[in-house]
């Protein structure tokens, strides 16, 4: 193999492929991007036997061929070559090693036979529909924050992908929750979707499918079936196992007859939210809500800290009551509301709340109570 290519296009997909490569790996193959001539170019893919990605990037082929090298090592010495460089990328037969020179730098890289390389799955994925990048990123960005880290319950970490109706339309739904918090958001339903399974995409692959949306704004063309998905973008390929497990039923989480109304600012919220939290201790986080119509009182107390109040003014005129929330659960909602006002229903100060963007139908989250 013997090839010519842009430090900048190979760093791009360079940066891409490394990611999903492990930093610590038993089987030695799996820390090794392959690298393949192609038409025109050369192909690269990295595995870490849960998630795939291939990317195609133009290059100058001299001579065809294949080798394996350290992706982590490789992207490193890319990164630190001057802008604009060209890359010369080079196998010699007989010492199975990858020759990198770069104007005055020249490495010698150790390989890994491609052979060793495990094949990339190619089964049906009967279940094919095309998703804009703008409805994937919104998908991602209103839900992913409510994904689980607790790994004791595998189904929670990841993001349910399905299909539903709401009042009678057709959408594409994507919810998180880690038990604390939920998040749901809905896009219209693209065409060849309304048959899909419910999928639960794990986290890796919901954080990798949303760096690439950030360098394309082409639709993006989803192929899967029950136990693997496929995203094919611009001149790559994402392909990941989906969890092997049952969701909740997340509609007994959105409570029924929350007929408290409260309507807040959301930024003059938020920024109560955040200064009031500063005396909350490390471990709770907790921000007390005393609502009275027309205005609601924050308040946080801490032994060791002290105690902070501030009151706003807000849209209630229900009963006066006082319940209690993660501070940075309330954060993270109204970092996802886009409107001027979030509105929350709510029951009693021991019932979950639904919070709403009040301009935007397509987003509801629900958070818990805290005892405060």
């Amino acid at each position: 193999m013997q090839l010519t290519i842009e430090r900048a296009s190979l760093l791009r997909s360079l940066g891409h492929v490394q990611s999903v490569v492990e930093r610590r790996n038993t089987i030695p193959i799996l820390n090794n991007v392959l690298m393949e001539t192609a038409d025109g170019g050369i192909r690269l893919t990295a595995t870490d036997m849960e998630l795939a990605i291939s990317e195609t990037v133009a290059a100058e082929v001299g001579a065809p061929g294949a080798i394996t090298a350290s992706a982590h090592t490789l992207h490193d010495i890319v990164r630190k070559l001057p802008d604009g460089a060209q890359v010369a990328l080079e196998t010699a037969d007989g010492d199975g090693q990858l020759a990198l020179q770069s104007g005055r730098s020249n490495f010698q890289l150790a390989s890994l036979p491609p052979a060793d390389f495990p094949a990339i799955g190619d089964e049906d994925l009967p279940h094919r529909f095309t998703l804009p990048a703008e409805a994937a990123r919104a998908l991602i960005d209103q839900t992913r924050f409510a994904i689980s880290t607790e790994e004791t319950r595998y189904y929670l970490n990841g993001i349910y992908l399905h299909a539903t109706e709401r009042d009678g339309v057709p959408m594409l739904r994507a919810v998180a929750t880690d038990g604390h918090r939920l998040a749901r958001f809905d896009v219209p339903l693209p065409d060849g979707a309304a048959d899909m399974p419910g999928i639960i995409v794990p986290r890796k692959m919901v954080n990798e499918w949303r760096k690439l949306i950030d360098e394309t704004d082409s639709d993006i063309a989803v192929s899967l079936s029950d136990a693997k998905i496929a995203l094919a973008f611009d001149d790559a390929m994402l392909t990941s196992k989906l969890i092997d497990g049952t969701f909740p039923d997340y509609e007994r989480v959105v409570p029924e007859g929350n007929e408290k109304t409260l309507e807040v600012d959301c930024r003059a919220f938020a920024e109560a939210v955040d200064r009031v939290s500063t005396i909350s201790t490390e471990k709770s986080r907790a921000v007390k809500l005393a609502l009275v119509p027309g205005t609601v009182t924050l308040s946080a107390t801490s032994i060791e800290q002290g105690r902070a109040e501030e009151e706003i003014e807000v849209g209630y005129d229900a009963d006066a009551m006082e319940i209690g929330f993660n501070s940075r659960y309330l954060l993270d909602i109204a970092e996802r509301i886009h409107g001027d006002k979030a509105c929350f229903r709510l029951g009693d100060g021991a019932s979950a709340a639904i919070v709403r963007d009040v301009d935007d139908a397509n987003a509801l989250y629900v958070i818990m109570p805290m005892r405060v």
